[in-house]
Formats: structure tokens, C-alpha cells, sequence
């Protein structure tokens, strides 16, 4: 029973501190986007389409 309880307090450490990562992930690419968007008038469709666009642009630059 103890072990049980330590390999789940162990596990919802770890889920936490992913929690913790990804809100603070989530939250530095939403400042960007909001300065790209105030600083310089880049839409959030703009970036999108810019990241969708990678994969193929890929190739070119290897040429």
C-alpha cells in the first residue's frame, strides 16, 4: 500500500510540473503572438499560414 502511494505522488509530481510547462508554453506563445500582432500587424492567421508553409519550403532550402 505504501509503495502504491508513492509511485502515484511521484506521478502526480511529474504530471503537475508537465501542467505547469505547458501553461507557461502556452502562455509565452500567446505574448508573441499578441506582440507581432500590436508591434507589427501580423495577424494570428498570418503566422499560421507562415508555420503551415514550412514543410514545403524545406526542400527549396536544401537546394
Amino acid at each position: 500500500m505504501l509503495i502504491a502511494l508513492i509511485i502515484a505522488w511521484l506521478i502526480f509530481t511529474i504530471l503537475i510540473k508537465v501542467v505547469k510547462t505547458t501553461v507557461k508554453t502556452a502562455f509565452v506563445i500567446a505574448l508573441i503572438v499578441v506582440l507581432l500582432h500590436v508591434g507589427y500587424g501580423i495577424g494570428p492567421q498570418e503566422i499560421w499560414n507562415y508555420i503551415v508553409q514550412i514543410p514545403q519550403k524545406l526542400p527549396q532550402i536544401g537546394r
